[in-house]
């Protein structure tokens, strides 16, 4: 089994920095996102729900319609975004939820790597806001970025 982020999680990452990117001209059309980013828009409708049940997206219909961050890049974290797409982010099924059921848990002697992987992987992950990946391309001179 190997760990692999999905396109959803990276799509969702990218549609996001598009949002940052333009957060100062309000809702951004989903047409637009996926035209700038070259990613179907059925595909971005898929994941629209995630991002909105999360509380990351704002939505707004009509005619100014279209999509925004729900907070400031500054507040939302690659891990944010990846757990609202991709689900768990634990290296293995035991640790997938709050509470550790494994009948072998009290006896696992491989445990602890795998409880310090998670912690490792979502420390990681939290520390990474998507200003802060705006800020790194602009340092770098970039337009373009890939995920």
């Amino acid at each position: 089994m190997t760990m692999k982020i999905s396109t959803k999680g990276r799509y969702a990452l990218r549609m996001l920095l598009e949002l940052a990117e333009k957060q100062e001209n309000g809702f951004v059309s989903l047409k637009e996102i996926s035209e700038r980013q070259d990613i179907s828009k059925k595909y971005l409708e898929q994941i629209v729900p995630m991002l909105n049940k999360s509380g990351i997206l704002r939505t707004n219909r009509g005619n100014h319609g279209g999509y925004m961050l729900a907070k400031s890049p500054k507040e939302c974290t690659v891990g944010d975004v990846l757990r609202a797409t991709e689900g768990s982010l634990a290296p293995v099924a035991c640790l997938e939820y709050e509470e550790n059921h494994c009948e072998r848990a009290q006896f696992c002697e491989t445990l602890y790597i795998w409880e310090g992987l998670a912690k490792a992987i979502g420390d990681y992950l939290d520390s990474i806001t998507l200003q802060d990946i705006l800020d790194r391309r602009a340092a770098s001179g970039g337009d373009d970025y890939c995920i």
